[in-house]
């Protein structure tokens, strides 16, 4: 068997049309974008951690570093 020509996928978008609907169609699209997502991201490990989540950063004031030799803080 070989790779889908143009002809069998307007076959199985019109069979998809016929059998769930205009309306849920886009729906159905949504859920399986999202799994196939969660399972690259699955894959990927990076367990459930999304590229546009990121993790809230803490503000580091300037005149509060510590020397890492005396453990001193440096004003």
């Amino acid at each position: 068997m070989g790779a889908l020509s143009p002809w069998h996928i307007i076959l199985i978008a019109i069979v998809a049309l016929l059998l769930f609907g205009p309306n849920k169609l886009p729906e159905l699209g949504r859920g399986f974008g999202k799994m196939f997502r969660e399972f690259k991201d699955a894959t990927n490990g990076n367990n459930g951690n999304s590229s546009d989540e990121q993790l809230p950063r803490k503000e580091v004031n300037q005149a509060e570093i510590t020397n890492s030799e005396t453990g001193q803080v440096q004003k």
